[in-house]
């Protein structure tokens, strides 16, 4: 065989199997990320509870100072006819 060929095949052969490995770590890259991204989904999906959780939270408490202010507000009001009569 010629020289010239010998070194193309070499080189064939040579970039094939850099392909496949390049290939194959690539494979594992977006592997670690589906799984890094299922975790950040979890994260998030965490997330959303607890901030629901919180906002029901808030919105008992408003309710609760909304109430407290009405009771406030009408006794306040029965005091000020008393002090009419």
């Amino acid at each position: 065989m010629d020289p010239v060929q010998l070194t193309i095949i070499a080189v064939s052969l040579i970039l094939t199997a850099l392909f496949v490995f390049l290939g194959v770590q690539v494979w594992y890259i977006l592997k670690e990320m589906r799984t890094s991204f299922q975790k950040v989904n979890t994260m998030l999906t965490d997330a959303t509870k607890v901030t629901g959780t919180v906002s029901s939270g808030f919105t008992s408490v408003a309710g609760l100072m909304s109430g407290v202010k009405a009771g406030l507000s009408l006794f306040s009001s029965l005091r000020g006819k008393k002090q009419e009569d």
